[in-house]
């Protein structure tokens, strides 16, 4: 009787944060699953995940976090791409902390690592990714959002989406350059900030594909993936969240 509780709360309160709008309509008419995930960087590292499933998915998107957090930056995120047709990896990096729970990589570890460490963690998704023949999203937060035009650079994805995205290495070039191998469609935002914006937009504009969006809050407008939640963006989240999944129609149409 208290776990039926427990999960008719935990439905209730996503409803809450998310409740779906009347010209909503679900597209991903089947069950939702999921379930944990340990992957092996290259480097012998564990990391922690965990694979939400849609019963007939379009694409499967990895979803990297921000700093001083970990997967469940996605708790929410990830039943909302799941309802409109796309599964999605979510991991805890090596570069992360607790701001939305327990990083499970890190805890283990004892600490955590630089950004750029986290790069094998990036690849581990990838290639765990790559045996559930879908085509492959990637999708950062912060520092993984520049990460992302590296993972872009080096392999074949069907598009990018990168929330935040700046050049946050020693090397002040290193992303714009990255961008410049980059051959999928890319979407770009940020907070609404000037400097996030300028930063995005001078990543975005070494990618050398014509399909390139950058999507400029004009309400609210947080840093990172967290402009998708109304908790931390009441005021823009949902003119986000119009614009994340047009672009992924756009690109998974067909």
């Amino acid at each position: 009787m208290r776990a039926g509780l427990f999960v008719a709360a935990a439905f209730l309160t996503l409803v809450a944060c998310h409740p779906r709008q009347p010209h909503q309509p679900l597209v991903n008419e089947g069950p939702i699953s999921a379930e944990p995930v340990s992957l092996t960087a290259k480097d012998g590292v564990k990391v922690a995940g965990v694979y939400t499933r849609a019963a007939n998915p379009k694409a499967l998107i990895l979803l990297f976090h921000q700093a001083g957090s970990g997967k469940d930056e996605y708790a929410l995120i990830a039943p909302r791409l799941a309802e409109s047709g796309y599964s999605s990896l979510r991991i805890d990096q090596r570069a992360g902390g607790e701001l939305f729970g327990v990083n499970e990589t890190v805890k283990a570890l004892g600490k955590s690592d630089d950004y750029l460490a986290a790069k094998p963690d990036l690849e581990a998704a990838f290639d765990w990714a790559r045996a559930q023949k879908l085509p492959i999203i990637l999708w950062g937060s912060s520092y993984s959002s520049s990460l992302v035009f590296v993972l872009a650079a080096e392999h074949p994805v069907k598009a990018v989406l990168a929330f935040s995205p700046g050049e946050y290495f020693d090397d002040k070039q290193m992303i714009a350059k990255a961008a410049a191998g980059v051959k999928a469609p890319v979407f770009v935002t940020s907070a609404q900030d000037g400097e996030e914006i300028d930063a995005a937009r001078d990543i975005l504009k070494a990618v050398p594909v014509a399909g390139k969006e950058q999507f400029v809050p004009k309400l609210g407008g947080v840093h990172g993936s967290s402009t998708l939640l109304r908790t931390k963006n009441p005021g823009g989240a949902e003119d986000a969240w119009k614009a994340v999944l047009a672009f992924l129609a756009g690109v998974t149409k067909g």
